[in-house]
């Protein structure tokens, strides 16, 4: 990394145009030029995205919006409310989906359409009101929301395709610096531990290419062997095993297991992190209290035979 380079510069690095934000070299590509029907696309694109990250039940068609609507706006149970508020906000989404794609085929018949056009208003106001609902919404994981996921499809409606593109380099940049500092707190957390010999290497290796996955498009002719390599590295890391004997005790079995378990929770993190492309700052904060809570029960652990060989 080098924060010294101004953010947005773009060089050929080993043979690849790449662009500078945030103190990484990320790989670029040109973006589609600015029209109804590139914004179409990326809108498209954007809510399936939205859709595979968030918990299931919430894609409603857009023809049920007004059904959704009444759902939710009559419960009142806390709890079932939320859920049927993440429901209405998906039918918001695939209402101002719809609208845009009926507005890019008129227009495909030679009809203008002018951005203060009611159904253009209509979209924006859909895309508002959902990205307000957004925040009822947790990602597949249950641990938190994606608010950035949420806001992409307006932003992408409401700025140039050139300057959506820009936004979405600072994000990956961010993702990338989270990705770097998880896979530091793991290797630190257990790369001392004599019950899990060899870990960091695996975990800076599944953390590198985790980062290629996060910068490289589904697109991209070099998909198949980085979610190839991804897949590889992942697995590796879920195939770690405590170094445990016969002699072990009862406690390093407990932090065998415990120790285990945060590898697996760090790997599935990094990989939701990676497959989103945006920062998961809730879950990561609790995940580093859990290696530190960890941490501090393995030093606990080892102090009373440390004292007691000092006595000896």
């Amino acid at each position: 990394m080098d924060e010294s380079i101004p953010d947005g510069t773009v060089a050929i690095i080993d043979g690849i145009r790449r662009i500078h934000y945030d103190g990484y070299w990320l790989k670029a590509y040109e973006p589609p030029a600015d029209s109804l029907q590139a914004k179409k696309q990326l809108i498209q694109a954007l809510t399936r995205r939205l859709f595979n990250h968030v918990e299931h039940g919430i894609n409603i068609p857009g023809k049920r919006l007004e059904d959704a609507r009444r759902a939710y706006e009559a419960e009142q149970d806390l709890e079932r409310k939320r859920v049927k508020g993440a429901m209405f906000a998906g039918a918001m989404f695939n209402r101002a989906t719809d609208i845009f794609t009926k507005l890019v085929e008129l227009q495909e018949l030679g009809i203008e359409i002018d951005t203060d056009n009611a159904l253009m208003r209509e979209c924006g106001l859909c895309l508002q009101e959902a990205l307000k609902l957004g925040r009822l919404v947790l990602h597949r994981s249950g641990d938190e929301g994606i608010d950035e996921l949420w806001g992409e499809p307006f932003r992408a409606f409401s700025i140039p395709v050139e300057a959506f593109y820009e936004s979405r380099y600072i994000k990956i940049a961010q993702a990338l610096r989270e990705i770097d500092r998880l896979a530091a707190v793991m290797a630190a957390t257990f790369s001392g531990s004599p019950l899990f010999q060899g870990v960091e290497p695996v975990v800076f290796e599944f953390a590198r290419i985790a980062k290629i996955k996060c910068e490289t498009l589904r697109t991209d002719p070099d998909i198949f062997d980085v979610w190839a390599s991804f897949v590889v590295a992942s697995e590796h890391l879920g195939a770690l095993t405590p170094s445990l004997s016969a002699s072990s005790t009862q406690i390093e079995h407990q932090l065998a297991s415990d120790g285990l378990r945060l590898i697996l929770q760090g790997r599935n993190l990094v990989t939701d992190i990676t497959r989103a492309r945006v920062t998961m700052p809730k879950s990561a904060r609790e995940y580093i209290e859990r290696c530190n809570t960890y941490a501090t029960l393995a030093q606990a652990a080892a102090r009373p035979s440390l004292a007691l060989v000092g006595g000896r």
